[in-house]
């Protein structure tokens, strides 16, 4: 990623926008806060391939390339476009945590043959290691899940050696629901039923609460003519 020192700060950033270049910041431990910009349809495309979970090389100017990863993006909420990035330069001999994609990958047999539901509870974990060991992604194989009792759990995903999951290594990533039966649908069917005709209209219940105000109305006015 080919990136220019910035001397436009703050408001006058939006200038970077209208070029078509992304204000950004790059800094690290031990290192120096510096804005940068870069071309924003070559950062697109880099991210598109590298995504938040793989290291980039950061040429600033003439200087020598570093090694950093893009730890957040600030996207435009209307066009969508990026709009500020921050690239953390990284310590190749220091340890780093960082969120790594899931790909599911495999036909699970419970929802091939048995009609099962798959459920993912993650698209994601979290990861420890040297930068020179960080995946890109962590393939998740659904053709373990043969019945509706196995799960698919953190600690029981493969990855390099020097790679640590910080995340709770028996949480679940990806079970599969029995499918209901005919007795569990036809209930539902009863209490999806039930409940649409216990639903009242806003016109029904506004001519309800027109009805027992002048109900009440009525009661009053008898009251005062007795009282008379």
């Amino acid at each position: 990623m080919s990136a220019q020192p910035r001397t436009k700060l703050g408001r006058r950033a939006k200038t970077e926008l209208k070029e078509r270049r992304i204000p950004a910041v790059l800094y690290g431990a031990g290192v120096e806060s510096r804005p940068i910009s870069v071309g924003r349809s070559e950062f697109i495309k880099l991210y598109n391939t590298a995504g938040q979970s793989a290291l980039i090389d950061v040429t600033v100017g003439s200087e020598a390339p570093v090694k950093a990863l893009i730890k957040e993006l600030q996207l435009h909420p209307i066009t969508t476009y990026p709009i500020h990035i921050d690239f953390y330069q990284v310590r190749m001999d220091q340890e780093i945590e960082a969120d790594i994609p899931l790909v599911f990958i495999g036909e699970s047999s419970a929802v091939k043959n048995d009609g099962g539901t798959l459920i993912k509870s993650m698209d994601e974990v979290a990861v420890r290691c040297l930068p020179g060991d960080l995946p890109h992604e962590i393939e998740v194989d659904l053709s373990k899940l043969v019945t509706f009792e196995d799960a698919i759990t953190i600690g029981s995903l493969v990855v390099a050696k020097g790679v640590e999951f910080i995340d709770d290594l028996e949480q679940t990533i990806a079970t599969v629901a029995r499918p209901m039966t005919e007795d569990e649908l036809k209930a539902l069917e009863e209490v999806q039923v039930g409940d649409v005709t216990a639903v009242k209209t806003e016109a029904e219940e506004k001519k309800e609460a027109e009805a027992a105000a002048e109900a009440a109305e009525g009661g009053a006015a008898e009251g005062a003519k007795d009282a008379a």
